[in-house]
């Protein structure tokens, strides 16, 4: 069972200034991000690509706010660069982390990914990745774990559209080469959904491997149209594919919440919802999501 007392909440700045699709929330500061983020009653804020990279700087704005940064994506291409490409940058990052605080780094393989790609349809166009890039990915992830541990840190492995790592046997495939001391999970409701996987499911797998929880929703109407019509991943989150859990209707959120509950997860659970702020309000949907997370969870 969980201890609710190590359970935090934080919330992501993508649902006020996308990283995929910066003109979204383009205009919005990563102040007004961490300010709404604390009205709205979390602790917590991943790195956003608005926020400062001066950690003094950073820990200013977040010490104003009595907020604290508890992971960042990073961006690994051990499948297209050389391996050294990726260390160097993600030593750049863990230093920056520490220094403000953070325990989790979030990593994710992009080397052939089309996730930013705006002309490519995603569902026919995901990368499909050989045992050979399997194995690259797991060795450099490894590799990052060490670097990580090196400042009791951890890296967090994040599954995620276009990749070529989102299904339950993906990702599986990859946590086999892997080693479990090094490399955690990073679970994400969305992401599941998303890949025709079974959250709750996925969840169960996964749990207690992992060490950092990113939650979010469908919308069932736009899931349905954006498919059929071959978008890709950034053009179906212009759309507003994704929600915030109590918003949408594709996730069981009942299921996903016994399984956190029935767990020993320790650490945070981030708010998701990468849409439009201009047609949903980031305070309003932060709001509703910590309110239904209090609902269900009660933290």
């Amino acid at each position: 069972m969980i201890d609710r007392s190590k359970i935090k909440l934080a919330c992501a700045p993508i649902n006020w200034t996308n990283d995929d699709a910066p003109e979204l929330g383009g205009e919005l500061t990563y102040q007004q991000c961490l300010s709404e983020m604390a009205l709205a009653g979390y602790q917590g804020s991943e790195i956003g690509n608005k926020y400062p990279k001066d950690a003094d700087v950073m820990n200013k704005a977040l010490k104003l706010r009595n907020m604290t940064i508890c992971n960042s994506w990073f961006s690994c291409f051990f499948t297209t660069r050389p391996e050294a490409f990726t260390i160097e940058s993600f030593i750049k990052t863990r230093d920056f982390l520490y220094a403000t605080g953070a325990k989790v780094i979030g990593i994710c393989e992009v080397g052939m990914s089309v996730q930013g790609d705006t002309g490519c349809p995603l569902t026919e166009n995901s990368p499909t990745l050989t045992d050979k890039q399997f194995k690259m990915i797991a060795d450099g992830c490894n590799k990052l774990g060490e670097l990580a541990a090196e400042k009791g840190m951890q890296v967090a492995y994040h599954h995620h559209m276009g990749t070529g790592i989102q299904t339950i046997e993906q990702y599986s495939k990859l946590m086999d080469l892997t080693d479990p001391k090094l490399v955690k999970c990073l679970l994400d409701t969305g992401h599941w959904t998303y890949a025709g996987e079974d959250a709750v499911e996925a969840y169960k797998k996964f749990i207690d491997r992992t060490a950092h929880i990113h939650l979010k929703d469908l919308r069932k109407a736009v899931w349905d149209n954006v498919g059929p019509k071959r978008y890709s991943y950034v053009g179906s989150v212009i759309e507003g594919v994704f929600t915030v859990p109590g918003d949408g209707d594709m996730v069981d959120w009942d299921g996903v919440f016994d399984v956190i509950k029935n767990s020993n997860y320790e650490g945070w659970i981030v708010v998701e919802a990468e849409q439009d702020p201009a047609l949903y309000d980031p305070l309003e949907y932060a709001q509703k999501a910590r309110a239904f997370i209090k609902e269900k969870l009660d933290v």
